[in-house]
């Protein structure tokens, strides 16, 4: 393979892991802009996610769409108790106390799916099916329908944000909490939907990245710092911005091969937060621009 098509190569594998990497930013950031912390149990969420997925599609038999279902729901129901019972009670200390305290639930989640799951490597029942190619460059079926599933649930949310009652008083929610309340909209429960929503994309995220590759109980974890940088980089609360930061982390990482060997990928993600916040502090799209 030349060094054209190589190039292409990884550019095509950045965008597919780029849309993949903006499931959970976005989750990320949903739950910054309504709640006002960053909730690192994310990365837990999402290996709780691949789990359930991975639960539906192996042992209860079911195809890979409503697994994918399953990893929403069983990561989102977790998201909303988790919240309620261990982190609600850290928000009158700061975002930082809370965000501590989303980093300890995180190890405490993870252990628990050690425990149910073992340490080894896992992978979903998928059918055995041939790359397609075009000359040199290579793109697997499984990728194709990962970036479709992606696609749609980054639309759905966009469409539930923008044109629905329920999604424009998350939004007011976001902008002005103090004047969302005057005008009567419930804040406690727009933050239980914004945990659910967000950590359900995080499970589905989760899952998405563990049908690339396979699954542990670490799989949250080794993605976590690019979904952070990839939220950081679009602006953190912007759903737009983490969907930007994601394509531009994803492709930073696959291009970042032409020159770095793999077990230095995650260095991509420090210097591209460096980079963008150096110049925009704020990050792309600045925050909460819907």
């Amino acid at each position: 393979m030349g060094l054209a098509e190589r190039v292409i190569q990884l550019l095509l594998n950045g965008l597919m892991s780029g849309a993949l990497l903006a499931v959970p930013a976005i989750g990320l950031t949903l739950i910054y802009a309504v709640l006002r912390f960053p909730n690192f149990a994310v990365a837990a969420h999402a290996t709780v996610g691949a789990f359930a997925g991975y639960v539906a599609n192996t042992r209860l038999g079911l195809p890979i769409l409503p697994s994918v279902l399953c990893a929403f729901a069983v990561a989102g129901l977790l998201g909303v108790a988790s919240d309620e019972i261990v982190l609600k009670p850290f928000r009158p200390a700061g975002p930082i106390t809370t965000a501590i305290a989303s980093v300890a639930l995180t190890v405490a989640l993870e252990n628990v799916v050690r425990f149910g799951f073992g340490n080894e490597l896992r992978g979903y029942d998928l059918p055995i099916a041939r790359d397609w190619r075009l000359g040199a460059i290579r793109i697997g079926p499984q990728q194709v329908e990962n970036l479709a599933i992606a696609i749609i649930a980054v639309a759905a949310l966009f469409a539930f944000l923008g044109s629905t009652r329920t999604g424009k008083a998350m939004r007011a929610v976001a902008d002005n909490p103090t004047l969302a309340n005057i005008k009567g909209i419930n804040a406690d429960a727009i933050g239980r939907l914004a945990s659910f929503a967000g950590m359900g994309l995080s499970g589905l995220g989760g899952m998405l990245i563990g049908l690339d590759t396979t699954i542990d109980p670490l799989t949250g974890f080794r993605t976590v710092l690019s979904v952070f940088a990839a939220a950081v980089v679009g602006g953190l609360g912007s759903v737009p911005g983490a969907v930007i930061g994601a394509l531009t982390v994803g492709i930073g990482e696959e291009l970042s091969l032409l020159f770095l060997s793999p077990e230095y990928r995650s260095v991509v993600g420090f210097l591209v937060i460096l980079l963008v916040l150096t110049m925009r502090p704020r990050g792309i799209l600045g925050q909460r621009a819907y």
